[in-house]
């Protein structure tokens, strides 16, 4: 932009500086040599009445003085055939001037100008001047040359103010595109300046606006999500009291890990949802978390036959997904095979560092694996679940970095692999 505004400002200059000093440079010669040529003309009518009233030693004297002194050339052709002052030959203008008829015209190397005279006899004279090139462009040269210097300003002017004209629009326009980009990346404080040239200053505000509007919009579907997950509690407290009621303690003592893990869901939910975004970049142990959801899962496989693999790295296995969100990917994977897999259908966990260095979490199942592809995309499930668990796993690991990868298993069934990025 700042480019064009230049390009555009440069051709209108030199438009409007070539309209204005070509005529006037075509006006300085045009004056020059009508300066030299009305020099010459009253230096010859300065000797016309001398050559009726003079003596000839005396108008010899004055031409060759006239000659001698001023910047053309004087000549006097007398009636009997003489000449006096310059040496030149008698040229048709010459010719033409001793019959009566004075004239100018253009002659190799400048403008020889005749005047016919008519001596005391009633003979014809002729004076004669003539003004070489260099005397009609006496000054034409260094005239042209400051209208030159002045375009040459005025060029430099015209772009220099533009420069900074353009500088500032595209400082705003700059400005405008960042505070975009900063929203898009999730900073809802960033605002653009109002204060900025013209149409770009009502953009800028129109984006404030924009931008604010998205903030309080966030902020109610924040609120909302955190209003309904605390609604959940309620039926917590009343499963947990249940839960303490039951004469079987074992059991009871199942069914309260159960509720408390769903009370630290529904407390994550709302504290994720009060938050502006996941506090993925916290990190932490990817060992220590899988193994604690590995073996709380432990339970509910024991009590439907069902076999676990474990091959879990010893760790640490640092990794940049917050550990409340590495639990909840693991809870919703693990979750998946127990909702999608008869009762007895073995399960393998494998936790490595592949050789690039990241961080591979690997569940495969022994059941029928997805029966379409799609089901795979949020929010479609073939057995009336909400769809979202291996959505919530990929986007977690996209967050932070990694993948999430579905193929078929070694055991014959899905095998689902969650690609994590290790922190530094």
């Amino acid at each position: 932009m700042r480019r064009r505004v230049l390009v555009l400002v440069g051709a209108t200059t030199s438009l409007v500086l070539v309209a204005f000093l070509v005529p006037l440079a075509l006006l300085v010669r045009g004056v020059a040599v009508d300066r030299a040529v009305q020099g010459a003309t009253v230096q010859a009518q300065a000797l016309s009445s001398m050559v009726v009233t003079a003596h000839r030693d005396t108008l010899a004297v004055a031409v060759e003085q006239a000659d001698a002194t001023s910047a053309y050339d004087v000549t006097v052709f007398l009636a009997d055939g003489s000449r006096l002052g310059a040496a030149v030959p008698r040229s048709p203008l010459v010719e033409l001037a001793s019959r009566g008829s004075s004239a100018s015209g253009e002659v190799p190397g400048g403008r020889e100008i005749v005047f016919a005279v008519r001596d005391s006899a009633g003979a014809y004279g002729v004076i004669r001047a003539f003004v070489s090139d260099a005397e009609l462009t006496r000054g034409v040269v260094r005239a042209w040359l400051l209208l030159a210097g002045l375009g040459v300003v005025l060029l430099g002017m015209s772009l220099l103010v533009a420069d900074r004209l353009a500088r500032r629009l595209v400082r705003s326009t700059i400005d405008l595109a960042s505070v975009s980009h900063r929203l898009a990346a999730g900073d809802l404080d960033a605002r653009a300046d109002p204060g900025a040239p013209d149409e770009i200053g009502r953009v800028a505000a129109a984006l404030n606006h924009l931008a604010g509007r998205i903030s309080e919009l966030l902020r109610e579907e924040r609120e909302t999500v955190a209003d309904l997950s605390h609604r959940v509690r309620t039926p917590l407290t009343a499963l947990r009291l249940d839960a303490e009621a039951l004469a079987d303690r074992h059991e009871a003592a199942r069914i309260e890990a159960g509720v408390d893990a769903v009370q630290r869901a529904v407390t994550h939910a709302i504290d994720q949802a009060r938050r502006r975004s996941a506090d993925s970049g916290s990190g932490c142990d990817a060992a220590e978390v899988v193994r604690e959801r590995v073996d709380f899962w432990a339970v509910l496989a024991e009590d439907t036959d069902r076999e676990i693999g474990r091959d879990l790295a010893p760790g640490p296995l640092p990794v940049t997904v917050g550990r409340g969100d590495l639990a909840a990917c693991v809870d919703a994977l693990l979750g998946n095979v127990f909702a999608h897999t008869p009762d007895g259908t073995a399960f393998a966990v494998r936790l490595y560092r592949s050789p690039d260095g990241e961080v591979l979490l690997s569940i495969d199942d022994a059941g029928p694996g997805l029966p379409e592809p799609g089901l795979a995309r949020r929010g479609e499930s073939g057995s009336g679940s909400s769809g979202l668990g291996l959505d919530i796993a990929r986007r977690t690991a996209q967050r932070a970095g990694g993948d999430l990868r579905l193929g078929r298993s070694a055991l014959g069934g899905l095998s689902v692999t969650l690609q994590l990025l290790a922190a530094p």
